[in-house]
Order: structure tokens, then C-alpha cells, then sequence
């Protein structure tokens, strides 16, 4: 897949009055998050947008929108703004559980021996490919 996985946009943080920070992107209507503390929050929010990047745009062949500048968002008093970085590859490596069909040619003494054994092909065959991509 050749296409851009890295992104940043900016968040708003919001604190709670009970603790913790609410967090939105002001570039999408429904992505939000929440963190007990700043770096919770950042993590969480680094993974509220590689989510929804992923499934909202990514997945449906749409555009993302252009980031909005942090020095062009109007802020609450008790609010900050901040970048957040993902990158929707690392995200689909971690979280994809798409299958996809693949047909291949093996020995046929191999595939007996290997049913014999009752070897899960496709488990192996994701294990393999991981060690050899080094993933």
C-alpha cells in the first residue's frame, strides 16, 4: 500500500472537573477520546485518530481533510491545543483483522503429512510471513 499512513492533526484538551482530559479533534466531527492525564490522553489520542483515519477515510477511499492550525483554533480559557501524530500502517498491523483469500501450491506428500499432523495452513502460512517481513 503506497498511499500516506502518516498523519498529524491537532486536539483539543479539555480538563475534567472530576480529573483527566476530554479530548476531540476539531477536524472531525466524531473523534474523541479521553485520558487520565496528558500522557494518557496523548496515547489516547494517538489512537482515537489511527482508528478512525483508518476505518473513516482509509477503508472508503476518501480524503482526509486538510489539518486545521493550531494558531487558527479558538480555544476555551482552560482548554490547550496540541498535534497529534499516528500512522495508520503501524495501526493496521497491530489491529487488522481483514482475511483475505489465498490460494497456493504445496507438495502433495507435504499437505498429507501436514493434515495428518492436523496443521492449521493459514496459521502457519501468518506466522511465516511475519517472520520473514520481520513484523
Amino acid at each position: 500500500m503506497g498511499k500516506i499512513s502518516m498523519y498529524a492533526y491537532p486536539a483539543i484538551m479539555t480538563p475534567e472537573d472530576e480529573g483527566g482530559y476530554y479530548i476531540h479533534f476539531p477536524d472531525f466531527e466524531n473523534c474523541y477520546t479521553y485520558g487520565n492525564d496528558i500522557l494518557h490522553g496523548l496515547v489516547m489520542a494517538e489512537d482515537a485518530l489511527a482508528l478512525f483515519l483508518y476505518t473513516e477515510y482509509e477503508e472508503k477511499g476518501i480524503e482526509p481533510p486538510v489539518r486545521t492550525e493550531i494558531k487558527d483554533i479558538k480555544l476555551k480559557a482552560d482548554e490547550f491545543a496540541s498535534y497529534v501524530i499516528c500512522d495508520t500502517k503501524r495501526y493496521r498491523r497491530r489491529f487488522g483483522t481483514k482475511a483475505v483469500k489465498k490460494t497456493l501450491t504445496i507438495p502433495e506428500w507435504l499437505n498429507d503429512a501436514a493434515m495428518e499432523q492436523k496443521i492449521n495452513f493459514s496459521k502457519v502460512l501468518q506466522e511465516a510471513l511475519m517472520e520473514k517481513l520481520e513484523v
